[in-house]
């Protein structure tokens, strides 16, 4: 059986068993099933999120649905601009990571714009709202680094296998709290706004994350630690145990 018809026999029996056990029921006007008033999702959780992540995940399948015409609001998403990112300097990045193999590249930076020779053992692909970088141990450092893919100007070679990998790079294995909390200059109904939106409990909402994405973190709720906004109102939102992350900080 192919796979497009046995996605239809499963897609009919799956339907027929919804109608079967009452999630779904007919509606004339509309020419087919709608979900019933006891409807139990049983393959999402059912919640408002993941419509929308749905939406957000890719212009291209909101515009196939629409065409589909599955009932997607009309949606606007601004999206953050592509880095330049080369398929010749990705691909060994990977391949190196995979393998626990050492490499040698050439890099730029904000503090040496000029391309240099380093030699790094990379670990893991990092996705962060702004950009992609990788882990990796970086031999001129001595030490764990995150290196933007957008700024590698060529990959010289892979080298043999590295001894630095992911388990010894302790801010990557080691997790900690980031506890968020309104603006407490903001007056008490302002402050239950915002731990609403944020969906707080007890006026907090704690994130546990990997130490060394944590100032990554902070750029997801536009939070600046060097800095407060002079107005309540931009800031929203503050650290409250910055004491507990100061030393993961960029």
């Amino acid at each position: 059986m192919g796979a497009g018809v046995g996605g239809l026999h499963l897609g009919l029996y799956l339907r027929q068993h919804d109608v079967d056990e009452g999630n779904l029921v007919y509606d004339r006007h509309m020419k087919g099933y709608k979900p019933s008033p006891t409807f139990v999702p049983r393959f999402t959780a059912g919640t408002a999120d993941e419509y929308l992540h749905v939406l957000s995940r890719n212009k291209d399948i909101i515009y196939t649905f629409d065409n589909l015409n599955m009932g997607f609001v009309h949606t606007q998403i601004i999206g953050v601009p592509v880095r330049s990112i080369e398929p010749l300097i990705l691909r060994p990045l990977i391949q190196a990571a995979r393998t626990q193999k050492r490499v040698e590249i050439s890099y730029v930076s904000l503090a040496n714009p000029v391309a240099e020779t380093r030699i790094i053992a990379p670990h893991t692909l990092v996705c962060t709202p702004l950009r992609w970088h990788v882990r990796a141990y970086c031999e001129k450092n001595h030490a764990f680094r995150d290196f933007v893919l957008s700024r590698f100007r060529e990959v010289n070679g892979m080298l043999d296998e590295s001894p630095m990998t992911v388990a010894q790079d302790e801010q990557w294995q080691h997790e900690v709290n980031l506890i968020l909390c309104p603006d407490p200059r903001l007056n008490l109904l302002q402050q239950n706004v915002i731990a609403r939106d944020y969906d707080m409990e007890n006026g907090r909402l704690v994130l546990t994350e990997r130490a060394t994405l944590i100032p990554y973190m902070l750029q997801v709720f536009n939070i600046d630690p060097l800095k407060l906004e002079g107005k309540p109102e931009a800031q929203q939102i503050v650290i409250q145990n910055r004491n507990e992350i100061e030393d993961y900080l960029f």
